[in-house]
């Protein structure tokens, strides 16, 4: 049987955009695994866990994650990593699709994995979407959040 670490470390070998398996990530989870996104508040679970995937590739096909510090605790495997790619497809946002920039970006992330009898019970990744996002050029709209509160404030 593979050690914690084995699992963990082949699932980041096929979510490489130059492998991208995502019928193999998922025979990695039990069968009612979870995928966390934490920034962007959104959970995969089950045969939904590759379109985790197949989703962030479409943006950044050459999607890599630079493993910086693997520490393998028992049944928690914590990465210290960084998600690295070109910006060559429409990034999804609630105000419209981002076009393509061309731009990199070099992420710093941290993904905590939950095993449970050699397979992945949950998955947490907390990546710096700020960072991601001002690596595309969408800094965020403070005028606008400032400009809403405050019609707000004079609505009540």
């Amino acid at each position: 049987m593979e050690s914690n670490e084995e699992v963990v470390r082949a699932a980041y070998r096929l979510a490489e955009g130059n492998v991208l398996d995502g019928p193999g990530f998922r025979a990695l989870f039990t069968e009612d695994g979870t995928f966390n996104d934490v920034p962007n508040s959104l959970t995969f679970r089950g045969d939904q866990i590759p379109h985790a995937l197949t989703g962030f590739a479409s943006v950044f096909p050459d999607v890599h994650r630079e493993l910086l510090h693997v520490h393998a605790l028992g049944a928690v495997v914590a990465v210290e990593l960084r998600i690295q790619g070109t910006h060559l497809g429409a990034f999804p946002t609630p105000a419209g699709e981002i076009r393509p920039t061309g731009n990199r970006i070099d992420v710093p992330t941290a993904d905590l994995w939950y095993l449970r009898d050699g397979k992945i019970e949950s998955f947490n990744c907390y990546n710096a979407a700020n960072v991601l996002l001002a690596q595309l050029g969408a800094g965020p709209d403070f005028k606008a959040a400032i400009e809403a509160a405050e019609t707000a404030t004079t609505a009540a």
